[in-house]
């Protein structure tokens, strides 16, 4: 599958801004039954200057230096991928849960696709017992780690409810949890805190679902902006499995995964400084659509 992707970022500023430095994470990756074809990003105002590097996490980041006065910045971001991967199944055979916690914490490695970089608590992912808990239920004794995190999965979409006007990208993952609603971002920050605390390595991915959904199908909650999801080691055979605990959906040619790292804070498609007006209003819009 081949999608054509939009992704538009609108700043708009009550005064005038007259400087900005802002970090873009907005190409997709090649990996993992995902390819880039093509990625560009017009700015406007016109940059001063713009430089890219690949992070930690080997996510291509563009730092943008703006130093004209401006009421209005406007990152669009369009990029052709084309996307090829089979979803698990999720009663499929795999390890139990209890041996991937225990050569997680004996890996030696400590590069991005190291499992024992995900086990801990991070910025935006604290572990707490009430979570902790709640996750423990989906994994008994012996059971294998991807049945888990599918089971996991589905009693967050089943127990949280999907609400845009519930959360803001600073509410604390305990009020998430106790309030048991909020966005993709939250649900996959519910579920990553949950794997975590049982000891076992859990990712957040950003990225992008389809927005016309194949025919029959119903549309997918958070289809008109950056998703998220969660991607869990499942040992060495099977490698990083994702999980979509909004959809609850196991990750195929749905998903189009931009960065992939410990949580939304590592991650965050634009972020920067400013400045200039004390109050701004932010719009984004996506779209993804199938190519013919």
């Amino acid at each position: 599958m081949i999608y054509d992707v939009r992704h538009v970022t609108t700043y708009s500023y009550e005064s005038p801004v007259s400087f900005a430095r802002c970090s873009l994470r907005l190409e997709p990756r090649s990996g993992d039954g995902q390819q880039l074809i093509s990625h560009s990003v017009e700015i406007r105002p016109k940059p001063a200057e713009r430089t890219a590097r690949r992070d930690f996490f080997g996510t291509h980041t563009e730092s943008v230096l703006i130093e004209a006065a401006h009421r209005t910045l406007r990152i669009d971001s369009r990029s052709r991928v084309s996307v090829d991967r089979h979803a698990l199944d999720r009663a499929a055979p795999s390890p139990s849960w209890e041996s991937i916690r225990d050569v997680a914490f004996e890996a030696t490695s400590l590069g991005p696709a190291s499992p024992v970089g995900y086990v801990f608590a991070s910025t935006l992912i604290p572990v707490l017992r009430p979570v902790t808990e709640y996750a423990a239920t989906s994994f008994p004794h012996a059971g294998g780690i991807v049945a888990g995190a599918a089971d996991l999965m589905r009693r967050i979409r089943s127990d949280f409810r999907y609400d845009p006007k519930a959360t803001v990208i600073s509410t604390p993952l305990r009020e998430v949890f106790e309030k048991r609603h909020g966005v993709c971002q939250d649900f996959a920050h519910v579920m990553i805190a949950g794997l975590r605390g049982l000891g076992l390595p859990a990712a957040y991915v950003s990225g992008y679902l389809r927005t016309i959904p194949p025919a029959g199908k119903p549309r997918l909650q958070g289809a008109d902006a950056s998703h998220a999801w969660v991607s869990v080691w499942c040992g060495a055979e099977l490698g990083w499995i994702g999980f979509d605990p909004t959809n609850d959906l196991m990750i195929a040619n749905d998903h189009i995964v931009l960065a992939v790292a410990r949580d939304f804070s590592d991650v965050s498609p634009v972020d920067g400084i400013i400045v200039g007006s004390p109050k701004q209003k932010l719009s984004v819009a996506v779209d993804v659509i199938p190519v013919e």
